[in-house]
């Protein structure tokens, strides 16, 4: 997850040095869009109900996945 703390960010501002828009590098919009993707995908399963750990180690040998 990126450390907001360190983003590189520049800021866009109107004449009145109101602060209208913000420039980061493109490497730190892009784990920004990921971690985005990530909570949201969080989000979404938050209600699907859980697995305990050895039930899924059973089904996944059972399925010869390991």
């Amino acid at each position: 997850m990126l450390d907001l703390k360190r983003l590189k960010l520049q800021y866009v501002t109107d004449k009145g040095g109101e602060k209208k828009a913000v420039i980061l590098p493109i490497e730190e919009f892009e784990e920004l869009i990921e971690d985005i993707e990530d909570l949201a995908a969080v989000a979404e399963r938050r209600e699907e109900p859980t697995v305990p750990h050895e039930e899924l180690i059973t089904e996944l040998k059972r399925d010869g996945l390991i």
